[in-house]
């Protein structure tokens, strides 16, 4: 509850006449600046208490015993609190140096109280599902800016602390980031260690030999190992790994974690670990050429990559199967853009102040399709907006960093419905 307390502080949901526990009438001028580290919950306030002006820090409690349960008055940093907001005053409260801490009863409205029960107490994973479809589009479209620019800042902590591992090499970091989408969400760790394993350095050292660079990626995830296959292609893998493992020192992962389990063939880590290859073949310097193109169809071409000729007729070693093509779908190919492209071309214009390359990536999320996946298609069903990439990142921000986390009190949608009167 005093989440709530703090909220109904923040946006002055609180009756307008307040009064000090000993009767001085108190008007707020400024409610001052939340605080999420340790000491009082808002700092720098400006508050006009009987005739007088005070600047400093307000602490908020259900009652005011909470402030010696806290410790509050033993602790200096509270020295500063002009003021104890409390829905029930309980006692007098005192500070480090034994001086009397002001405190106010604050009230507010009881649709807010119940509506702020209704939304944390909630059965459903979304609880504010019968609300958003009647939200103003100007509140909701603002609110999905918002979570988009919040999804691509989250994005990049993954990817600084990349940068801080790999001495900021851009081209490094972006050959981990893609590895990680070619595992496509259920092996997307297990690619992501395979990356890590294996320094982009060698695999630009064999780049004109496709081979390699497969004997490198198979002979690293340990798909080379402990099986028997008698055909031309797995055994030059093998003789090629075994060579370049000796040659880099490299230690090879455990094949147990790459996962096929309800996937179709075409998805099978064997089969994208092959396009990885070819594309990795294909393209040298890719961070590089794809920051430096403005044409999303151009960025696209470099990625439509085919696995080579052993796949066509295989999914796995030594099983043939009928001759198709292994090129990345067009779902594929969004997934990789939405996932690698649109996150390194915004984040990398921020850390160069060039706000063409932040927007070229918002550009490029706004005509990329949206995804299709679980999150999407339920909000869907709520009538969320859902035309572009751009919407589907904002939606699974919104689901996984509010919804999942009952943050209803720091959501815009929440705030609409915790504020009406139904």
């Amino acid at each position: 509850m005093e989440d709530l307390l703090h909220y109904i502080w923040k946006f002055r949901l609180f009756q307008k006449e307040l009064k000090t526990t000993d009767g001085q009438s108190i008007e707020v001028i400024d409610v001052g600046l939340p605080n999420t580290n340790e000491g009082p919950d808002f700092f720098n306030a400006k508050i006009k208490i009987g005739d007088k002006v005070w600047a400093g820090n307000v602490e908020i409690h259900s009652a005011s015993d909470e402030w010696v349960r806290h410790k509050h008055h033993t602790n200096k940093n509270y020295n500063s609190v002009i003021l104890h907001v409390v829905e029930k005053a309980n006692c007098e409260v005192f500070n480090e140096l034994g001086q009397s801490v002001l405190q106010c009863e604050i009230s507010y409205p009881e649709h807010i109280r119940d509506n702020y029960s209704f939304l944390i107490h909630s059965n459903t994973d979304i609880p504010c599902c019968n609300y958003i479809s009647s939200m103003p589009s100007i509140h909701l479209n603002s609110w999905m800016n918002t979570l988009l620019i919040e999804r691509l800042e989250r994005k990049s902590n993954h990817i600084q602390t990349l940068l801080d591992r790999f001495n900021n090499s851009w081209e490094d970091v972006f050959y981990i980031l893609l590895s990680r989408n070619f595992g496509f969400g259920l092996n997307s760790d297990s690619f992501e260690r395979l990356a890590l394993s294996l320094p982009l350095k060698y695999i630009q050292k064999q780049g004109d030999n496709l081979i390699q660079i497969e004997a490198l990626l198979f002979g690293q995830s340990g798909m080379l190992d402990n099986i028997k296959v008698e055909d031309d292609y797995f055994t030059l893998l093998k003789k090629e790994y075994e060579f370049l493992k000796n040659k880099y020192e490299l230690k090879p992962l455990d094949s147990y974690i790459f996962k096929s389990l309800r996937s179709r063939p075409t998805a099978f880590p064997q089969i994208r670990i092959a396009q990885l290859a070819a594309l990795l073949h294909s393209s040298h310097g890719l961070f590089s050429r794809v920051t430096g193109c403005e044409d999303l169809g151009r960025i696209r071409l470099m990625f439509h990559v085919n696995a080579s000729e052993y796949w066509q007729t295989h999914y796995a070693f030594g099983v043939t199967s009928e001759r198709k093509s292994k090129y990345l779908g067009d779902a594929s190919l969004d997934i990789i853009l939405i996932n690698t492209v649109a996150p390194i071309l915004f984040i990398y214009g921020r850390s160069i102040d060039s706000e063409m390359h932040c927007e070229r990536a918002l550009k490029f999320l706004e005509v990329l399709k949206p995804e299709q996946n679980s999150i999407t298609k339920r909000f869907a069903k709520l009538k969320m907006p859902l035309n572009s990439a751009a919407d589907s990142q904002a939606i699974i921000q919104l689901k996984r960093e509010y919804c999942e986390l009952h943050k209803c009190l720091f959501c815009r949608i929440g705030h609409q419905l915790l504020i009406e009167k139904f």
